[in-house]
């Protein structure tokens, strides 16, 4: 069994929560940029870059990030962590993709979501009374559209939400790779519901868990779930494809554990106690954080032994595929940052690959 390892971002532009400082949007891009280099430079696999319409957050394009990445790396994926598809053109949300997937070779990843925050809705004219139907019919059409990529280009669709396609060639086409043909690398993310999970495995897409709290073991029957609907694609011969299970949650590596949890609480606070205050949550503290820290919870923070540790356990449960995790909450400093990216490809994807093995046969 073979787990990847990666990271992602939303861009937080939040007021330091110890300083006070802010760096302001620009900057933090550059910031990402170079936390993608550096996660290519010590073995990572992905980094997600999120999508947000809020002045707390740096990216609200996250194409146009992306595609940077891509243009300074080789070897390491990039995606999306998520494309609010319901707030855009899969048309040209396709579009964009193929472009970053020809010139990269592949390794660009579509993340197609709904979004964990409302602004883009008004911003680009779609109701929130549409909430369920736009994505439902926005998600056919991305996937219509890349059985059409995988042809010659050339799609007909209808439908509620934008205008009809007859005989449309949509370009460019994504490069063609062996095992995949001329497809995108498209997944659906959830935040855990039933009907999420069934919707990925009836489509034959791979599925992403954000699990931001709780045990995440917890999570084991909505794999299953996924597992027992999963129906191929159908993408033709040579084309393979299967089920495909990443969870995303919060994370922090440092050298020593009890640093890293002292370290990462106030940036873990205040964007919980943002969000909290936002929704009517009960409000964050450090009694709830220790308790998602432990081995069983669901943040992944402490000693690159204990981050390991945690991963391989989960694995043991979910069997999933990827592990990525949020290391720069509330605008965590570059120099922290790229800290955290270094420790994770260098000591802690090495011991994920030396146990995961061993666990996996263990629990089998």
């Amino acid at each position: 069994m073979h787990m990847e390892l990666g990271v992602y971002t939303f861009g937080d532009v939040h007021p330091d929560p110890v300083t006070g400082e802010q760096t302001d949007p620009g900057q933090r891009i550059r910031d990402i940029l170079e936390r993608v280099e550096l996660a290519e430079q010590v073995g990572l696999d992905y980094v997600g870059v999120g999508e947000h319409h809020r002045p707390d957050y740096a990216i609200s394009s996250p194409s146009t990030v992306i595609a940077a990445a891509l243009a300074r790396t080789e070897r390491i994926h990039v995606g999306s962590a998520v494309t609010v598809l319901s707030t855009e053109d899969p048309v040209r949300v396709y579009q964009q993709f193929a472009t970053m997937d020809a010139f990269s070779g592949g390794r660009v990843e579509l993340l197609a979501g709904r979004g964990s925050f409302i602004e883009s809705y008004p911003l680009f004219g779609a109701r929130l009374d549409d909430y369920d139907a736009l994505y439902d019919e926005k998600i056919q059409l991305l996937l219509a559209l890349d059985d059409a990529g995988a042809r010659d280009g050339t799609v007909s669709w209808s439908g509620r939400f934008r205008p009809t396609l007859d005989d449309a060639l949509v370009l460019p086409r994504p490069a063609d790779l062996p095992g995949r043909g001329r497809r995108l690398n498209l997944a659906v993310a959830t935040g855990g519901t039933p009907e999420s999970s069934v919707r990925a495995g009836v489509l034959g897409l791979g599925v992403n868990y954000a699990i931001i709290g709780g045990r995440p073991a917890q999570f084991a029957p909505l794999a299953e779930l996924y597992r027992s609907e999963f129906r191929p694609r159908g993408l033709g011969e040579g084309v393979d494809t299967g089920p495909s299970v990443a969870v995303s949650g919060m994370g922090f590596v440092a050298d020593d554990p009890k640093a890293a949890r002292d370290y990462f609480y106030p940036y873990w606070h205040a964007s919980m106690d943002r969000i909290a205050r936002e929704r009517g949550f009960p409000l964050p503290n450090r009694i709830t954080y220790d308790a998602t820290t432990t081995p069983d919870g669901a943040y992944a923070v402490g000693s690159p032994e204990e981050v390991a540790e945690k991963i391989v356990r989960l694995a043991a449960v979910l069997g999933h595929d990827r592990q990525i995790l949020q290391m720069d909450l509330s605008g965590v400093p570059q120099r922290e940052s790229l800290r955290a990216i270094e420790l994770l490809g260098t000591a802690v994807k090495p011991l994920v690959d030396a146990e995961l093995p061993r666990a996996t046969a263990e629990a089998e």
